[in-house]
């Protein structure tokens, strides 16, 4: 292995020799003239030669002098354009960011809002792996995941990416011409419903706020998925009652093609945070970060 010199003496020597002016080269260097004088002297008897001329009135280089500071100058012009070099990656931040959420999240969320990352920050990769059940991003190698804030484990570092999840119960006009509207609550028992499984096997139940009281309700089911966007397909093709976040059915509402009811008691869930294990994070991620957080 290369002997390894250090070489704040051989800066300090390259200031003098451009100042010409050792009090000069000691201000930018922040030392006393003195204690710069003392550096040189070490370093001429370190090297075995005298590297300047010295007089009251002016300081020249030597012969030796002159061929250290060409090389000097050289091999520090080259260390400060390499410095230079890597800013780049704090001003354009590159690499990959990998990130776990539910499928919805992703493609109702997560690619409309990343759609035009790639024209900002064209040297981040972004890999968006959806999955209907909770994993360790840590453990699984994800930069970041998604969850309701209320599962959010609390060592997490999270970020408010959507408002509250407004709750909304609909069906096509279709299917309550056929079997007509629930007068309340508890006659949702008698009418065909669209289910979401959990990740723990286990069915969603809808909730719902009437007159101060809350209610569960475990729906029956003649479908079931994992997917919300699957709810959503099926209540268009008539099957039955879905219980699902209010924007993503907000353009079929609007058309007709799905009616709302018990608009009232529908819940409110908590926001999306963007959640990842530690505040050091890599300039990629946190460009991804600034991109979907909300005030």
């Amino acid at each position: 292995m290369p002997k390894r010199e250090n070489y704040n003496d051989l800066y300090a020597f390259l200031l003098v020799a451009n100042e010409k002016n050792f009090s000069r080269a000691a201000s930018k260097l922040g030392v006393s003239s003195p204690a710069l004088s003392k550096t040189i002297r070490l370093l001429e008897k370190r090297l075995g030669l005298q590297l300047f001329v010295r007089t009251t009135r002016q300081v020249t280089l030597t012969q030796a002098g002159q061929q250290l500071f060409r090389t000097a100058e050289k091999s520090f012009t080259k260390l400060d354009q390499e410095l230079d070099s890597l800013a780049h990656y704090r001003e354009a931040p590159s690499g990959l960011v990998r990130i776990n959420a539910d499928l919805h999240t992703v493609q109702q969320l997560l690619l409309p809002k990343l759609a035009h990352f790639k024209e900002k920050y064209p040297e981040i990769q972004i890999e968006l792996i959806g999955a209907n059940h909770f994993i360790d991003i840590i453990q699984e190698g994800f930069d970041a995941g998604v969850r309701l804030g209320s599962y959010v484990a609390e060592e997490m570092i999270a970020v408010k990416i959507t408002e509250p999840i407004k709750m909304t119960l609909a069906a096509t006009p279709n299917y309550f011409t056929m079997h007509g509207f629930p007068k309340d609550l508890q006659e949702l028992a008698q009418y065909q419903c669209i289910g979401y499984r959990l990740s723990n096997r286990e069915l969603f139940s809808w909730e719902f706020e009437d007159n101060g009281e809350k209610i569960k309700l475990t729906p029956n089911c003649r479908w079931i998925f994992n997917s919300s966007q699957s709810a959503k397909d099926a209540a268009l093709l008539h099957l039955g009652l879905a219980y699902l976040p209010e924007h993503l059915i907000e353009t079929e509402l609007a058309s007709g093609q799905l009616i709302s009811i018990f608009n009232q008691s529908c819940i409110t869930l908590p926001p999306l945070y963007l959640y990842y294990p530690h505040r050091n994070v890599s300039p990629a991620l946190r460009a991804v970060i600034d991109t979907l957080k909300i005030a």
